[in-house]
């Protein structure tokens, strides 16, 4: 029982379902007491300086399984009667969830099973495993998270077990929402902004369901990937729909469809919702890490990369107070070249181009002295001489020291004996590179 509401579990169960208001996500507040690890309010005197307001990040990322989706996985299960947990439970997840769900199960005495999709780090594999011992037991299965989803709810139907959703159940959005309860306690008052990364909807759900009956001035923004916007879809469409296309590398919030019990309560909270290039999100990793000393998964980035595009709205007021939170922190150390890699591309620093190089002695020689400037750097060089061809193709990737430096590189490039074409970052060569 929560929130004064019981629901009944198990197979042909008559479910009674709650509406999540304010004083079920304080009475999750309250079974999660000594749980969870109440994580940290930090200024980030980084972040003030740089968009000139005050900004403070909720260290989700220090939370008992380096994220904030422990606090939604423990509210359900705690919640279920003897039968149920003698059942036991069983989720897909991106990897935070199955965490949250291993804790909770090894804590409780449950058993459980985690579904994963093929992308999910090979980090998160093995925490959930190590977190969940025994009692948990993790399975790889799709390409996506919905494809995990899929086969969850199949192995649920098939064996009874409770399904303990990531985010679209009033239990997951009750619990992931205590984190608005902390952040207002421990600021000592209400921020101007609240800043929530976004994928199924269940932080940004819960938090809202709070604020708007508790403090509702408070101005919520949902941060979406530019690749995995399903909640402003689905908001645009009036119901939760498919997207048609999903950049996973969010991996923490790349989901195709919101969820059912989600939308309604975001729609009816009045949040705004933005989107964050996949880019950005590495821009602010790399910044984090190298500025701050705190190692964020991207979907851990993803609040505080919205700050850029609040800024280029111009709807960053001076002088108020913003609170972004760090959902997790949870990455994988072999990601760190690509999340480089995309950092550099969306700083206008990294380029590929197609050459077509005479093939004749001192081509190659001739092009790094004549094309390529001080201080440029190439990082990639794919060439096959060819001895029929008057000419041979290579690939080349160039990085700059400034955005600004691309013009001058290509002018000489125009200028320049070989052929160059600028491989455009929308093309499937591109990607192919990425």
């Amino acid at each position: 029982m929560i929130g004064g509401v019981a629901v009944e579990t198990g197979p042909g169960a008559r479910s009674v379902e709650p509406t999540v208001d304010a004083r079920m996500i304080e009475a999750a507040a309250a079974a999660l007491n000594r749980v969870v690890t109440r994580t940290a309010l930090e200024p980030s005197p980084r972040l003030s300086q740089r968009f000139g307001v005050e900004v403070l990040v909720k260290r989700e990322d220090l939370q008992v399984v380096r994220s904030y989706k422990v606090r939604g996985a423990y509210t359900v299960i705690d919640r279920l009667d003897p039968r149920a947990r003698a059942r036991g439970v069983v989720c897909a997840s991106a990897g935070n969830h199955g965490q949250g769900l291993a804790y909770a199960c090894a804590a409780l005495g449950v058993r459980g099973r985690v579904f994963l999709p093929r992308n999910t780090p090979r980090q998160k594999r093995l925490r959930i495993a190590a977190i969940g011992g025994d009692n948990v037991e993790v399975i790889v299965v799709g390409d996506t998270y919905d494809d995990a989803n899929a086969a969850a709810l199949a192995d649920a139907q098939r064996t009874g077990a409770t399904v303990v959703p990531a985010f679209d159940d009033p239990y997951t959005i009750a619990g992931q929402g205590t984190v608005a309860i902390e952040i207002v306690e421990q600021l000592g008052r209400v921020p101007d902004v609240l800043v929530v990364p976004v994928g199924g909807g269940g932080l940004v759900a819960g938090c809202a369901a709070w604020l708007r009956q508790r403090h509702p001035g408070v101005r919520i923004v949902g941060v979406e990937p530019s690749g995995a916007a399903d909640v402003a879809a689905g908001l645009a469409a009036g119901r939760p729909v498919d997207l048609p296309d999903l950049d996973t590398f969010v991996d923490g919030a790349a989901v195709r469809r919101a969820g059912a019990v989600t939308l309604p309560v975001i729609a009816a909270a009045d949040i705004e919702m933005i989107t964050a290039p996949e880019g950005q999100v590495c821009v602010e990793m790399l910044d984090f890490y190298a500025s701050d000393g705190i190692v964020l998964e991207p979907a851990g980035a993803l609040s505080t990369a919205g700050l850029d595009e609040l800024a280029r709205r111009g709807q960053l007021v001076p002088g108020s107070t913003v609170v972004c939170i760090l959902s997790g922190g949870n990455n994988d150390v072999s990601r760190y070249a690509e999340v480089v890699e995309r950092a550099l591309v969306h700083e206008g620093r990294k380029h590929y181009f197609l050459v077509e190089f005479p093939q004749e002695p001192g081509a190659l020689r001739r092009f790094l002295d004549e094309v390529l400037g001080p201080e440029d750097d190439v990082t990639l060089f794919e060439y096959v001489k060819r001895s029929n061809r008057e000419t041979g193709p290579a690939i080349v990737g160039i990085e700059l020291a400034r955005a600004a430096d691309l013009a001058g590189l290509l002018e000489r490039m125009t200028a320049a004996p070989a052929k160059c074409e600028q491989i455009a970052a929308d093309s499937p060569m591109f990607r192919f590179l990425l």
